[in-house]
């Protein structure tokens, strides 16, 4: 949403549910109507308005742009996990506008004291899984098992037993006896998990300290709220054949999120090899992307914008947690 020059003429036109002022300033060749998505903002923001204000176009486009990204920026700024941007597109075909939420962060998530502090075992693993089963609803974010079945499909076919992952190197890549034992196969890669990583080592709830369990247990509540909202009126839902309508070229881009869970200490080589045509041709780094046909549906944008943040707070206070304080 950029600001154009006004009109030299001086009628008015009706924006947002008021009067706008036309400069005689600027020639009307430099002139430009509010699009589609600027009168859509436009209305939400003079609803909300006591002012009487007078605005040229292009002044008109700097306000309603500056009261929606500040509305945006208050929800997202305390978010440290990760880089957002709030952009209003348009369906190429009708015009009807939309709000995507982009996220900007490309790599593993910082985990804190679960990768590398010296906590028990089994109250780091609650910690990952947690994180591992719930970040994706607001996240473009994968996990282990997302890398397994991308490197199964990407080495072995897409086998998952060393024996069918060395009958699937041999008989597709063309791999001799002798260099089986240099290459990865399923139980070595997963042998590579560190203790935290794995499941089965997490301590039940009743078995971690108060501290963790309530970290824990607000960070379920906030992923079971963001799971009730309404999918056309949810900031953080995504439909990759919504997205097609709104982003061009986006069907060229990898389908791999741009952010994971997996630590690259342990998997360098398997993340490079998965995430060299997200390096190319871009990753699918859309957070949410919510069609609004009406202005009405701006504040239920926002409520929901608001629960994801919510939910993301609560998973970066479950990382920056001191263990030593529980």
């Amino acid at each position: 949403m950029h600001p154009h020059p006004a009109c030299a003429s001086r009628r008015s036109v009706d924006l947002a549910g008021r009067v706008v002022a036309i400069s005689a300033d600027v020639p009307a060749i430099f002139d430009a109507p509010l699009p589609p998505h600027h009168k859509l903002i436009g209305r939400w923001v003079a609803a909300r308005e006591t002012s009487s204000e007078l605005y040229t176009r292009a002044a008109a486009r700097r306000h309603i742009e500056g009261v929606f990204n500040a509305a945006v920026l208050k929800i997202l700024d305390p978010i440290e996990i990760a880089d957002f941007r709030v952009a209003v597109i348009l369906n190429e075909e009708d015009g009807t506008p939309a709000i995507a939420v982009i996220c900007h962060s490309l790599g593993q998530i910082d985990l804190g004291w679960i990768e590398t502090g010296n906590a028990p075992i089994s109250w780091r693993a609650a910690a990952y899984r947690a994180l591992e089963q719930c970040l994706g609803r607001v996240l473009p974010i994968f996990g282990y098992r997302d890398l397994f079945n991308e490197i199964s499909m990407y080495y072995w076919d897409g086998e998952i037993d060393d024996e069918g992952a060395r009958q699937s190197l041999i008989a597709y890549h063309g791999a001799g006896a002798d260099e089986l034992d240099e290459l990865t196969l399923p139980s070595e890669m997963n042998a590579r998990r560190p203790e935290w990583m794995i499941e089965a080592n997490a301590a039940p709830p009743a078995r971690l300290p108060a501290g963790l369990r309530q970290k824990l247990a607000r960070l379920r509540t906030a992923h079971k709220a963001v799971g009730s909202l309404r999918p056309e009126r949810n900031a953080w839902d995504f439909d990759l054949q919504v997205a097609y309508d709104y982003i061009p070229g986006i069907e060229e881009c990898s389908s791999l999120p741009p952010l994971t869970l997996v630590p690259f200490d342990h998997f360098a080589r398997e993340l490079d090899d998965v995430g060299r045509n997200g390096m190319e041709m871009g990753f699918m780094e859309v957070a949410g992307l919510c069609p609004l046909p009406d202005a009405n549906h701006i504040d239920d944008w926002f409520a929901s914008l608001r629960l994801g943040a919510e939910f993301l707070l609560a998973a970066q206070e479950l990382i920056q947690l001191d263990p030593a304080q529980f």
